[in-house]
Formats: structure tokens, C-alpha cells, sequence
């Protein structure tokens, strides 16, 4: 959904994609990330580059700085988060919207499956954790992406376009 959008405002500057720093190798399957490795992302975080980081899924993730400078000059980011992270990108951004994306579960397995990144049993256990509280989320989209990518990517651009009064990061999850 993120690149539907991305490719639909290219134009706009008022919109940030941002590209989240991962401790992931890159690889063609992955969302489009900055890869780095451990140490390397230790000592970015040490020297201020990143304005939220986070760990989930034995990573290290984190969101530039550049992505809250842009917000602070009345830009919009566009993040893909964690659910684990929402306290801190709450706290660091401010008011946004969390765009909740919904899967029906078989389709999530379906789709967790074919990248090939995950165990049977990590698969499980992300579809036990799909449906968990989003404590810290702020304003809450919830968008089925269970069909076809059009359908919901619309929604996402009709909430680009036109965010609640006072939201300014929204986030993707």
C-alpha cells in the first residue's frame, strides 16, 4: 500500500515516504529499507540520526531524523511502523494517524508464506499477534487490505490527502 501511494504523490513534496533503517540485509522481497548492520546502526542512533528506534522480530528498526524534520515544516510522514513502537513515535511526532491495516488471517498467512522470510511458527505467532491493543496509536484508520491492492490503496490516498486537523505522521502498519 505504501508504494501504491508513493507512486500516486511522487509529486507532491509535502509528502515523505520514509525509508526506515533495518539491521536486514536488503533483499528484493523486503519492503524498500535502509540496510545496515548492527554496529553501524549502534552508532547512528549514538549520534542522534534516528528519531525513533525500536525491536521487533530479532531487528533493530529505526525512523531518520530527517522524517521529523520534515513533519516540524508542516510536511506529512509516512511511516511504516510497529505496534511496539507507537508510544515513541507518539511521543517524538506528536498528533498523527495510525492507518491500521487488516488482513483476513488465512490471507496473512498466504502472503507471510510466499515472501519466504518466516517459520511456520513465526508465521503462527504473527497472526496471534495481528489483532493485539495499539496502546500510544493516537487516531486509528482501519483499512481491510484483504482484497485487491486498489481497493485499499484508495483509502490510503484518501487519508494522505486529506488527514484529520492537527495529523501529521502517519504511519502504515
Amino acid at each position: 500500500m505504501i508504494e501504491y501511494a508513493r507512486q500516486r504523490l511522487a509529486a507532491d513534496p509535502s509528502i515523505l515516504f520514509v525509508r526506515r533503517v533495518v539491521t536486514r540485509a536488503a533483499v528484493a522481497s523486503a519492503e524498500d529499507h535502509v540496510s545496515m548492520d548492527p554496529a553501524d546502526f549502534a552508532a547512528a542512533e549514538a549520534s542522534g540520526a534516528f528519531a525513533v528506534c525500536w525491536d521487533a522480530h530479532g531487528l533493530r528498526y529505526a525512523i531518520p531524523a530527517s522524517a521529523l524534520a520534515h513533519v516540524r515544516t508542516g510536511g506529512i510522514a509516512v511511516i511504516n511502523g510497529s505496534r511496539t513502537a507507537l508510544p515513541a513515535l507518539q511521543e517524538t511526532f506528536g498528533r498523527m494517524l495510525t492507518i491500521h491495516v487488516s488482513v483476513r488471517s488465512e490471507i496473512l498467512a498466504a502472503r507471510l508464506a510466499a515472501r519466504g522470510r518466516e517459520s511456520a511458527s513465526e508465521i503462527l505467532q504473527r497472526l496471534q499477534r495481528a489483532n493485539i491493543e495499539m496502546p500510544g496509536a493516537g487516531a486509528v484508520l482501519q483499512i481491510d487490505n484483504s482484497s485487491d491492492l486498489r481497493t485499499a490503496g484508495e483509502r490510503f490516498l484518501d487519508a494522505l490527502r486529506s488527514p484529520p486537523t492537527g495529523s501529521h505522521g502517519l504511519m502504515e502498519l
